[in-house]
């Protein structure tokens, strides 16, 4: 067998996790020694129970091993380990690193800059536009957008980095040929054209609800920051951020209105210290010394829009405005009102969200 099969065997035996396998490495140093070598040394791991000694013993099928291992190679999957280059440098210096990673498409490049988009799965429209948006702009301006895959803000980030063909790239808390939630399938698709999908689970592992929490070191491991757009006050993103910080990750949160209960969390970590995020630039700042060529307008450029439609644009903002409340801020009548509504969303400007509740599009 080849180094890579070792290395699928060893992280494929079922019920030996992390820190049973870093066990078993620290004893025999590589997969493969722990393949041939004599099964009495494993008698001194007292991690390992009767069950797993002898899990490990009926594991050890050559033929099996390469078939399966040949089985993931067929479906267009990488095996990534700790050993080989590509395994992203930000990850390894994490507590309890995956020891390998399987992957669709690409895993984020070392050299660039990557910041975590992470929120609620249940978000309000206005945290979808916004994800969407600063997601796009992150992107635009060349930084690696990452996330989890979930449905919420995880995939309206995703989507605003694909929007702007930037890299974004979604860590799955289930096997990497699983599509979860299925709702996402199409954004699970492109992302692996224009980033990748990665897992440290392989073919076949369902989505259980332990293996989020583990999920989230690998999406703030790969990260330079974590950006938290809509949180409740006990989140799973949350969960994130604290291993952000225990990795010495930037914090950033977006600020919400405080009877909102989606932005208790994002407002306490305000509070503790995390870094308050109004527009892009608050990141980008961060990242790039030269912001001057980066910055942009929050709005599109509205010199081609004629005074009403610019007067009714700019009554606008990512919070869901209702129609009457539109109009008695720009005093239009509803008829005329309704015109200039349509006009702006023909133009590409606006659009309805729901029934008369209209938002800007970024």
């Amino acid at each position: 067998m080849k180094n890579k099969e070792y290395w699928f065997w060893l992280c494929n035996i079922h019920n030996i996790g992390l820190k049973k396998i870093q066990a078993i490495l620290d004893l025999y140093e590589t997969p493969e020694r722990a393949f041939h070598e004599s099964e009495k040394g494993l008698e001194c791991l007292n991690i390992l129970t009767d069950a797993d000694r002898l899990m490990i013993r009926k594991s050890k099928d050559s033929a099996k091993i390469q078939e399966n291992y040949a089985k993931v190679l067929d479906k267009g999957i990488y095996f990534v380990t700790k050993e080989d280059s590509e395994y992203p440098d930000k990850l390894r210096n994490i507590y309890n690193p995956p020891h390998a990673l399987y992957v669709r498409g690409n895993l984020p490049k070392n050299q660039i800059g990557s910041i975590a988009v992470i929120g609620a799965r249940n978000c309000s429209e206005y945290g979808r536009e916004v994800s969407k948006y600063i997601a796009s702009e992150l992107a635009k301006a060349g930084l690696q957008v990452i996330s989890g895959l979930a449905r919420g803000i995880d995939g309206y980030a995703h989507q605003g980095a694909l929007a702007v063909e930037g890299s974004t790239y979604g860590v799955l808390g289930c096997g990497i040929d699983i599509c979860y939630p299925v709702e996402n399938f199409l954004l699970y698709m492109d992302m692996q054209k224009e980033g990748g999908v990665i897992s440290e689970y392989g073919i076949g592992v369902n989505p259980n609800a332990g293996n989020f929490p583990m999920r989230n070191r690998i999406i703030s491991g790969m990260s330079d920051g974590i950006l938290v757009i809509e949180a409740k006050e006990k989140s799973g993103s949350l969960i994130t951020v604290d291993l952000g910080l225990e990795q010495g990750k930037n914090i950033y949160a977006l600020p919400g209105r405080i009877n909102d209960r989606l932005s208790t969390g994002c407002n306490n970590l305000i509070k503790m210290g995390a870094k308050l995020v109004t527009e892009p630039k608050d990141i980008l700042e961060d990242f790039f010394l030269n912001y001057e060529k980066f910055e942009m307008d929050t709005k599109k450029n509205d010199k081609l829009l004629e005074t009403h439609e610019k007067m009714v644009y700019d009554s606008l903002s990512f919070y869901p405005k209702h129609m009457n409340e539109i109009a008695g801020e720009t005093n239009f009548c509803i008829y005329e009102l309704s015109e200039i509504l349509l006009s702006l969303e023909l133009k590409n400007y606006i659009k309805q969200v729901r029934k008369n509740y209209y938002v800007c599009i970024p």
